[in-house]
């Protein structure tokens, strides 16, 4: 009876023809939800660090800090997000966040917030990579890297929002408050998660196998990912309080907003383009507009030069993250995109280790002052390297992707893609 019920769920997925589908709609404002919390917190906890008086090697440490649990259980996330349901464990990464901000609204110390960044870490470990998982598999193939741009969108309006929102509330209200209704954010984007419905997969035996744990297909442009991230770290651990050591205070979740706005075009075209002419062609032109962003805000001393390296940085890391998540989840078959996944992100955690770690270090060395945005454009250079000696293994990831067709089962269900 088992088999039967299950062969006939099977009969009835049907493999996606369009992008805006029940499901991907579904997908999609649950990871905006999610991501609004993570941007009120992320764009306030910096400067919540200051207001305690921790100086900036503490502050660089703090943001970093969810990172290192983030970076050990993404070598569990990969297996268990394809061996078990991929939506109760989107539930579950919430919860810990959810008790990750109402820690924060408690803290009196800056070793308080570290203890409950660690336990963010956990959550984010789980949240973002399952979510991206799920998308991959409601997406058609012939528009995947255009959907993977529209579904990045929600990271996008929760960046137009969420700071701004943060700062504003903070004002208001106070840290406090305005981390308990962060974590009443993340409520709720629980309760739009548990209504989403996923296609039917075959289950698999969970294992930690190094295998089953990182897609070594993916290695390459996760690895890219590292070291694209690494420079946009110090925009989002330390911009707020950069500006207002530079003067610019009032104003500057302006620069979020703008950022966010100029993506909701640039995601999708880039997407497009990717498409058209691949990775190499348009990624190598983005990192190197990041780079030149990051040395705009190093001299920026007004608000206008701080927006102005906003929409640049949007034509920039705005633009090729979605394309590098793209690539890693094309890297390998449908039933191997958790592993995917988690390997996409395992660059981007150990890039948030790092990079604010870095950052924080040149900070109380030379200051905040253009040398430590200077510095960070070092591992872009690394990352445009990268991407130019490994453009063949890049090239073949992509013809593969479109070298698989789909076996029609009996009763008309689809099974997973078989090679040509």
């Amino acid at each position: 009876m088992f088999i039967q019920n299950k062969v006939s769920a099977q009969s009835e997925w049907q493999a996606p023809t369009k992008i805006w589908s029940r499901m991907f709609l579904g997908i999609f404002f649950a990871n905006m939800m999610l991501n609004l919390g993570q941007q009120m917190s992320n764009s306030l906890l910096a400067k919540y660090a200051d207001a305690l008086g921790a100086p900036a090697s503490q502050i660089g440490m703090l943001m970093s800090m969810f990172a290192l649990t983030a970076l050990v259980f993404r070598f569990i996330a990969g297996p268990a997000m394809d061996s078990f349901n991929r939506k109760f464990l989107v539930m579950g990464a919430m919860s810990f966040m959810s008790a990750a901000y109402f820690g924060f609204s408690a803290a009196s110390s800056i070793h308080t917030l570290m203890v409950f960044r660690l336990v963010q870490g956990i959550g984010n470990a789980f949240a973002n990579a399952c979510c991206l998982a799920i998308v991959s598999d409601v997406l058609p193939k012939n528009k995947f890297n255009t959907g993977i741009g529209y579904y990045s969108c929600a990271q996008v309006v929760s960046q137009a929002i969420g700071p701004t929102v943060g700062l504003a509330l903070v004002k208001r209200f106070g840290y406090s408050s305005t981390y308990l209704m962060n974590a009443g954010v993340m409520i709720i984007a629980i309760l739009v998660t548990a209504q989403v419905k996923l296609p039917v997969r075959e289950p698999k035996k969970f294992s930690l196998k190094l295998n089953h744990m990182i897609a070594r297909e993916a290695l390459v442009p996760a690895s890219i990912t590292f070291f694209v991230s690494m420079g946009f770290t110090c925009i989002s651990s330390f911009l707020i309080v950069y500006a207002a050591k530079r003067g610019v205070e009032d104003g500057i979740g302006l620069f979020f907003t703008i950022y966010a706005l100029a993506m909701l075009v640039t995601r999708p075209a880039v997407g497009r383009l990717t498409e058209m002419f691949g990775f190499v062609k348009v990624g190598i032109p983005a990192i190197f507009m990041t780079m030149i962003s990051l040395v705009f805000i190093g001299f920026s001393n007004r608000l206008w030069m701080f927006l102005v390296s906003a929409f640049i940085n949007a034509f920039g890391y705005g633009a090729v993250q979605p394309a590098l998540q793209t690539l890693c989840m094309k890297s390998v078959p449908q039933e191997r995109r958790g592993s995917a996944s988690s390997t996409n992100y395992i660059g981007t955690d150990a890039a948030t280790l790092i990079g604010p770690t870095l950052a924080g270090f040149v900070a109380g060395k030379a200051g905040y002052t253009p040398v430590m945005w200077i510095v960070m454009t070092i591992p872009l250079f690394i990352g445009i390297g990268t991407t130019f000696c490994f453009r063949s293994n890049i090239n073949r990831i992509e013809a593969d992707f479109f070298s698989h067709i789909k076996i029609t089962l009996p009763g008309g269900g689809v099974s997973k893609d078989e090679s040509m």
